[in-house]
């Protein structure tokens, strides 16, 4: 489990196949074995060379983020697990992404920085406004909702301390709903479904 607090900016050494080296000064903490979340998709550490970590990415990993669109160079977002003991400062993520979007526009009012993003309408019901989303492992706060898309808007230190300042329009990167949306609508679909909702809901 994660907070969306990103840790470091590590650098992609190396992508071959469903092999991913990343460069970062996490390494020297970390053991073979430990997960870490790289723009918000939770990886298992392979091996640690040369302040590097290498990782072995699933299939269905590969399918469902932005790992497959790493070029050697290219800054990531990356995050250890949540300590019990920790405080949580931003939101639970589960480093399970949900899908892959797009930057569709970026704009600044003074040294804040507004961010549109594209989603898909399974999962508009999902955001609500002034809720939380993990965009490429950062937690932030949905800022505006339309039809298809959502806005953030980011301040300086988030900017400086993440790959935000990267971001253009097309980039594309990964989304988590939060899990507790994701478990409330479950539950409810499934209590429609099962008409008992609905009955008392026309009582």
């Amino acid at each position: 489990m994660f907070t969306g607090l990103i840790e470091d900016t590590g650098r992609v050494k190396t992508l071959s196949g469903r092999n991913l080296t990343v460069q970062t000064s996490i390494s020297e903490s970390a053991t073979p074995g430990d997960s870490i979340a790289v723009d918000g998709s939770c990886l298992t550490v392979s091996g640690i060379v040369h302040q590097s970590l290498s990782f072995q990415c699933s299939a269905e990993t590969v399918s469902r983020t932005i790992i497959s669109r790493y070029f050697p160079g290219m800054e990531v977002n990356l995050e250890r697990p949540l300590k019990l003991s920790d405080g949580l400062h931003g939101h639970l993520v589960t480093g399970h992404v949900d899908e892959t979007a797009s930057v569709l526009k970026v704009g600044r009012s003074g040294e804040d920085m507004t961010v549109w993003i594209s989603c898909s309408r399974k999962y508009s019901t999902l955001l609500v406004e002034k809720g939380s989303i993990a965009v490429s492992g950062i937690s932030l706060t949905i800022a505006s909702l339309g039809q298809d898309r959502f806005s953030v808007v980011l301040i300086p230190e988030t900017v400086r301390g993440t790959t935000v300042g990267n971001w253009k329009p097309g980039t594309h990167v990964n989304l988590e709903y939060d899990i507790i949306g994701k478990y409330a609508k479950k539950q409810t679909d499934a209590a429609i479904g099962e008409k008992r909702l609905r009955n008392y809901l026309e009582q």
